[in-house]
C-alpha cells in the first residue's frame, strides 16, 4: 500500500510466463491499453527470435485490436493467440504469478512511494528470472 492524499496514480502489470522455462517478460506502464498490449508482444517476439510463441490470455477488449493484429502479422506466423474462456484466471499462468507477486511484495506492505514499489516489482520480477523462486512450480506447470 502506497499513502495518497489526494489521486491516486496507477501503474499497470502486462506480463507473461514461458510455460516451459518460467522466464518471465514483464512491462510495467502506466496505462493498459491495445499499444501496452502490442509492445508485450513485441517483447516476447523479441525475447524468443526463433520457433513458434503460443500466448494463452483472456478475451479483454485490448487484446483484441488492430495494434495487436499488426504484432501477429509482423511475426509471420510465429505468434499464435490462444483465446482462453471468459472468467477462467485459473487457465492463464500468469494470473498465478501475479498472485504470487502480490503475496511477496504487496500484501500488508506500506510504500512510501510509487518509485519504491515500482523498484519492488522489478526485483521480484528479477529474482524470477534468476532462478531464485520456482516459477515452474508456481504457474503449475509440469516441464522438465
Amino acid at each position: 500500500m502506497i499513502r495518497t492524499p489526494g489521486q491516486t496514480k496507477k501503474h499497470y502489470g502486462i506480463g507473461a510466463v514461458n510455460y516451459h522455462t518460467g522466464q518471465t517478460v514483464v512491462l510495467i506502464r502506466k496505462r493498459k491499453r491495445r499499444c501496452e498490449i502490442a509492445e508485450l508482444l513485441e517483447a516476447l517476439v523479441e525475447k524468443h527470435p526463433t520457433g513458434t510463441i503460443y500466448v494463452a490470455w483472456d478475451n479483454v477488449s485490448t487484446h483484441q485490436d488492430d495494434e495487436v493484429e499488426e504484432v501477429v502479422r509482423a511475426a509471420a506466423g510465429r505468434l499464435v493467440l490462444l483465446y482462453l474462456p471468459t472468467y477462467s484466471p485459473w487457465l492463464n499462468p500468469i494470473e498465478m504469478l501475479w498472485r504470487h507477486y502480490r503475496r511477496e511484495v504487496t500484501h500488508c506492505e506500506l510504500f512510501e512511494t510509487i518509485k519504491a514499489l515500482l523498484a519492488a516489482t522489478q526485483d521480484f520480477f528479477d529474482r524470477c528470472n534468476q532462478g531464485h523462486y520456482d516459477v515452474l512450480s508456481i504457474i503449475g506447470s509440469h516441464a522438465t
